[in-house]
């Protein structure tokens, strides 16, 4: 592809500082701004040669002579930036639009509300296993742009609706949809806007290409008859082509083939949502080319990502399982939904615009108590009180593991899922989870 002469990023993090380093080392006269300062940030300008830095700049003047935007997937769409940028007819490209319009390779697409970091390492691990060179990341944590200089057989990327929202070429060879629930609604203008956003994925498929869905989820399916490319299906029950789960074990029925069979004694992988996790990621690797027995090494090897539905410690015949990656309502219901014990639930955090009675349904009479926390504590119990499920508000986490302490049994599970992001009172949600570790392990 001819690259641009001008562009401007917004945001100077992560994805941000990757754009802007990949294009100057082409040749691309970059500008980047951010709200934030250097000091901030943690960057040193000198770490970004030949970008020029409008650091605390967020005025029209930077989108003079400038021929495409990038934004980082955590800048809102209606940014004032943005929006101009729209107003005057300028290009506006999500990292992953950029990357691969400059990858040479084959590009996988995961997305879905729940399970994309699972499911892309997964698949990720199944053609490594297979001897390829591959990328594997994405939103995950590596940016896809960092793959064009790695120059891999095949890049495995996990996409977030946020990325979504700027793509017009983003062409995934086999894109996999696992599931849409109403999350980031405070970003977004409602389920349908967030909906949309991960459809998008499949927009610019061709024919020869694979969409691969959840057919056990109506919101996934219901999409088939929109997509251009070949579909085929993942879900518990029977079906004659795709994915399902028989006696235990993963089937695999691809057209063409004898079925296959993949064993599912050996994960470390807990939980449905995770079952449906392995579904989806054997399916996306057998027809990425991954070999059955790559596909079968990955399922038995992978490690659990931190702070999914990790077991922390066991005190006292008490279970404490640390899944603070559940940061919306369907993902701490399936979450809930992977024990047959009691559970003490640990929720709260900065709602996100869902609504919680799915939560408060799923929790009824599965859930001993529930301790609510944060921003959201009292909107989570309003609805936990009128399904007539205990619960009692706290002051912050450790509050929240003190009491959990206090009114847990021998034979119960302590669970932190808390259905709400983490920026009330965490940089994200990683540190949430190594708080509540810390808070378990300093209990007497």
């Amino acid at each position: 592809m001819e690259l641009p002469r001008r562009v401007l990023v917004i945001g100077v993090r992560r994805t941000g500082r990757a754009v802007a380093r990949v294009l100057a080392a082409r040749g691309c006269a970059v500008r980047a701004t951010d709200a934030q300062p250097a000091t901030a940030l943690g960057i040193d300008p000198a770490d970004l040669p030949g970008v020029e830095l409008r650091l605390g700049d967020e005025t029209p003047a930077l989108l003079d002579d400038v021929d495409v935007v990038v934004p980082s997937p955590g800048v809102p769409r209606r940014a004032p930036l943005l929006l101009e940028a729209v107003r005057r007819g300028i290009p506006v490209w999500a990292e992953v639009e950029l990357a691969f319009r400059l990858l040479v390779c084959p590009v996988i697409g995961i997305t879905g509300t729940n399970g994309k970091s699972t499911t892309t390492t997964l698949v990720g691990r199944a053609l490594s296993r297979a001897g390829q060179r591959i990328f594997t990341g994405g939103n995950l944590g590596t940016p896809l742009i960092l793959a064009v200089d790695e120059r891999p057989a095949v890049a495995v990327t996990e996409v977030s609706s946020f990325q979504l929202e700027w793509v017009e070429r983003f062409r995934p060879r086999i894109g996999c949809l696992l599931n849409i629930t109403p999350d980031h609604l405070d970003r977004h203008a409602d389920f349908a806007e967030y909906h949309a956003a991960k459809a998008r994925l499949f927009t610019a498929q061709h024919p020869q290409d694979w969409a691969v869905l959840n057919r056990d989820d109506p919101e996934c399916i219901a999409l088939s008859g929109r997509c251009v490319a070949r579909v085929l299906s993942f879900g518990t029950g029977p079906t004659d082509a795709g994915a399902m789960l028989a006696d235990g074990a993963v089937v695999v029925r691809l057209p063409g083939l004898a079925e296959e069979r993949y064993d599912l004694g050996r994960t470390r992988l807990a939980g449905r949502h995770n079952t449906e996790n392995i579904l989806a990621a054997a399916l996306t690797a057998r027809l990425a080319g991954a070999p059955p027995a790559a596909v079968q090494d990955a399922i038995d090897s992978v490690e659990p990502l931190p702070h999914r539905l990790a077991l922390v410690a066991e005190r006292g015949g008490v279970r404490w399982y640390d899944d603070s990656k559940a940061t919306n309502v369907g993902a701490t219901v399936k979450s809930l939904q992977s024990f047959g014990e009691p559970v003490v639930l640990l929720a709260g955090g900065v709602d996100k615009g869902g609504d919680y009675a799915p939560l408060a349904a799923a929790a009824h009479g599965r859930v001993r108590r529930v301790l609510v926390f944060g921003a959201a504590r009292e909107r989570l119990a309003t609805a936990l009180d009128a399904a007539g499920v205990a619960v009692e508000r706290v002051a912050d986490l450790p509050a929240a593991v003190g009491a959990a302490a206090v009114v847990a049994r021998p034979g119960d599970v302590v669970l932190l899922a808390p259905a709400c992001s983490s920026f009330d009172m965490f940089t994200d949600y990683a540190a949430r989870g190594r708080a509540f570790r810390a808070a378990v392990e300093g209990l007497r």
